[in-house]
Order: C-alpha cells, then sequence, then structure tokens
C-alpha cells in the first residue's frame, strides 16, 4: 500500500491493516536475518563478526521492503555492495536473497525503478570481478562444502572469471526478467479487464440509446395518432354540430329534416371509421385519403350550411402518400377552424395553388373566413396562448407541415365586413 498516510498515534484498524499488508514482508525478512544469523554464528568457515551482523540485517531489510518499497530495497543492496567492496568484507549465502530483490524490482517497481534494476546486472557483473581480483578469500573463491570454484570452473571449461560472471548473471538477470515477465502479464491481464469493462460499457450504453430511439419513437407515434384523432373527431364534430344547429331552421320539412339527420349520422359513421383505422395502425389506410377525399371534406362542411367557395389555380397532381395525408389533415383542420369561429352568413374560401413553372415546388393551400365574434369560445386556434401552447390546432398543423418541409402562416386583417383570418400552408410537391 505505497503512499499510506496514518494518523499518529495510529487507531487500532489502522495497525489491523498495515499487519496484515506487512506481515508476509516482515516473515520474509525475518526468515532471511534467521539464515544470517546461523550462518554467521555456526559457519566454520566464517568467524563472526560485526560485518556479518550488518550484512544480514541489511538483507533482512532489503527483502521486507522489496514488494512495498522496491526502490528503498534496492538502494539497500546496493549500500551493502559498495561497503563489501570498500572494506574487503567477505561474501555470505545469505545474499543470494538479492533474487527476490532483482524479482521485486521489476515486479512492483516504477519506470526508474525498474531501469536502475537492468543497468546494475551489468555494474554487479564488473563490481563482483573486481572484488574476485582484490579479494583472496569470497563465497565464488569456495563454494559450500569445501568445493573450489575454479576447480567447478575448470571442470565447465571456463575461466574463473567466466564462470564468476555467470553465475552474477543467473542470480540477478533470471529473476529480473521473470519479474518482468509477471509485471507484463498483469499488466495485460488489467488491460484485458479493462477492456471489457469498456466494452460491456459500450454495449448498456448502446442498448440504452436503443431504448432511448425506441422511447422517442413511441412518443412520436403516440402524438402522431392525437394529432390524426384530433383531426377526424374536431372535424367530424364541428360538422355534427353545424349540422345540428341547421335543423332547428328546417321547420316543419319533414324531408329536409330527415336529410339533415342522414347526414349527421354518415358523418358520425366515417368519423367512427376513421378513428378505428387510426387506433388499429393501419398507418397508410387510416391515415391515407382516399381520391375525391377533398371534396368529401367540401361537401360536409356545405352540408352544415356553410357556403364553401372552391378554386383551384395550375394543374393538379397526384401526390404521394405522405404528401397526400398532411394536406388532407391540414385542410381539415382548416375547415374545422372556419366552421367554429367562423360567421355562418359569410362563405368559407378556399384556394389551391398546385405549383407551375420551374421555381415552384410547393403546393399552396389558402383559407379564408370573416370570423363570428371574439369570445372565449369563438376566439380563432393559435390566437389564444394557452391554446397555441398546449392545444392540437394551429400547432398541430405546423407540426404536421414542417415533418414534411412545409411551413405554415397565419394572418389576420380588419376589413370593413369584419376580421378575416387566412390560414395559408405550403406542401412542397416537387423536387422530391
Amino acid at each position: 500500500m505505497t503512499g499510506d498516510t496514518y494518523a499518529w498515534p495510529p487507531s487500532s484498524a489502522q495497525m489491523q491493516r498495515w499487519f496484515r499488508v506487512w506481515a508476509p514482508d516482515l516473515a520474509a525478512g525475518l526468515l532471511v536475518l534467521f539464515a544470517g544469523y546461523l550462518e554467521t554464528v555456526r559457519a566454520v568457515w566464517f568467524s563472526p563478526g560485526l560485518s556479518q551482523v550488518v550484512i544480514s540485517v541489511g538483507m533482512a531489510a532489503a527483502v521486507t521492503c522489496t514488494r512495498h518499497r522496491p526502490a528503498v530495497a534496492l538502494g539497500l543492496v546496493w549500500i551493502i555492495a559498495l561497503l563489501q567492496f570498500s572494506g574487503g568484507l567477505d561474501l555470505m549465502l545469505v545474499q543470494l536473497s538479492i533474487a527476490y530483490v532483482a524479482f521485486g524490482t521489476a515486479r512492483w517497481g516504477d519506470r526508474i525503478t525498474l531501469w536502475a534494476s537492468i543497468l546494475s546486472v551489468p555494474a554487479a557483473v564488473l563490481g563482483g570481478l573486481a572484488y574476485m581480483n582484490s579479494s583472496s578469500y569470497s563465497l565464488l573463491s569456495q563454494l559450500p562444502g569445501r568445493v573450489s570454484a575454479s576447480l567447478a570452473a575448470d571442470a565447465m571449461g571456463l575461466s574463473w572469471q567466466m564462470f564468476s560472471a555467470a553465475f552474477v548473471v543467473g542470480l540477478l538477470l533470471v529473476p529480473w526478467l521473470l519479474g518482468l515477465t509477471v509485471r507484463l502479464s498483469v499488466r495485460a491481464s488489467a488491460s484485458q479487464a479493462s477492456l471489457e469493462v469498456a466494452e460491456a460499457d459500450a454495449a448498456q450504453a448502446q442498448r440504452e440509446t436503443e431504448q432511448a430511439r425506441e422511447i422517442a419513437a413511441l412518443r412520436e407515434e403516440q402524438a402522431r395518432l392525437a394529432g390524426d384523432v384530433h383531426d377526424v373527431v374536431g372535424h367530424s364534430l364541428a360538422v355534427i354540430l353545424a349540422q345540428a344547429e341547421s335543423a332547428q331552421y328546417l321547420g316543419d320539412d319533414p324531408v329536409a329534416l330527415k336529410q339533415t339527420m342522414v347526414t349527421i349520422a354518415t358523418s358520425a359513421r366515417s368519423s367512427l371509421q376513421d378513428i378505428r383505422q387510426v387506433l388499429a395502425g393501419a398507418r397508410e389506410k387510416a391515415a391515407a385519403a382516399s381520391p375525391g377525399s377533398f371534396e368529401e371534406l367540401i361537401e360536409g362542411v356545405r352540408s352544415g350550411g356553410h357556403q364553401v367557395l372552391v378554386s383551384d389555380v395550375g394543374q393538379s397532381r397526384p401526390l404521394p402518400p405522405d404528401l397526400e395525408v398532411a394536406a388532407h389533415r391540414v385542410v381539415q383542420e382548416m375547415l374545422t377552424n372556419a366552421i367554429k369561429h367562423g360567421r355562418r352568413d359569410r362563405p368559407v374560401s378556399v384556394e389551391r395553388h398546385w405549383p407551375e413553372g420551374p421555381w415552384a415546388q410547393d403546393l399552396r393551400i389558402e383559407v379564408r373566413n370573416i370570423a363570428g365574434s371574439l369570445t372565449a369560445d369563438t376566439k380563432p386556434i393559435g390566437l389564444d396562448a394557452g391554446e397555441d401552447a398546449g392545444g392540437q390546432g394551429l400547432p398541430g398543423m405546423r407540426r404536421r407541415l414542417e415533418a414534411v418541409g412545409g411551413k405554415l402562416d397565419v394572418r389576420q386583417r380588419d376589413e370593413p365586413e369584419g376580421p378575416t383570418f387566412t390560414v395559408t400552408a405550403w406542401v412542397p410537391v416537387s423536387g422530391r
């Protein structure tokens, strides 16, 4: 746990944590210290002295620090080596634990410690050879069991210098390479784990994105259904209401009264059929305007007692299904507005200007009507801030047109006959 800080005096929990972290290293250090003690007081080829105690304690401390303080462990080893070289102190078997220090510096050391440890290998070889030249007695000049190192080198056909260099390299480089291998393997495993976590996060983000898209699509579909239902119900109810109101002026004419009731029933039946189709989800069949639907809308309004003047400018043409739906619903809502808020004694003007020429690309639909008294119940849709903010009238038409690349404009003009409201829609029908 490099870099941990503890308050002083440490609490019992901190002491327990510190002991759990350092206990294995302390045990290894005590084992090295005990081995050094045995070598110092029992080895017949050594004379017990302070130098052996210093070496044993130094190596025990280096082994203890290797895992958590590899730089300190490397520094202690170099201090011991310099003391031996400068003081001519004998080598000890306990110093073979330097192999663990070499492993630890490659496994747990930072970048500087890692480079310092690998550069220490050739330095140790050169230092060892220099030490062998200057020392008449060392661990490498007489192996355990009182076997001469020179005899072992001769048996292998090597000089004692090559034998000593190979021994130092094997003692330091092999464990260092092993530590480096473990280090890289652990990092690779950590990178793989991080990659898997990143991939899992990316997959989760992808799933959330898909869910968000599905939710957005569902909400868009709900808004479309709500708009279609509003258009169908609003228009049908407006027509039925106008027809019902006109019935009170028929007097005792049973034929006209019967015809009015038939017209009301027909309008209600058509509205119910449209709603069933919309709610059933048959999008193309429910929303698409059949041939002659424009005329049916006009006739439905006329049957309620409203005069409707229709004019077409330019050559009419069939429209793609989505544009046919938009145009049909927009005209439907325009007529509904005119029925609800217009004067019954004044005509509703409907004009369709079809594009002509290379620069004309939009079908322009314009509906004008003279408004009645502007009470709270008859105020035109869109002029009231509350309805414009949340209603389905002009905002619904505007959204429907914008979805197909069109636009909507609403104007009010003061004329001698009264305020005139003009609703104009542009539906792009060319260049698609």
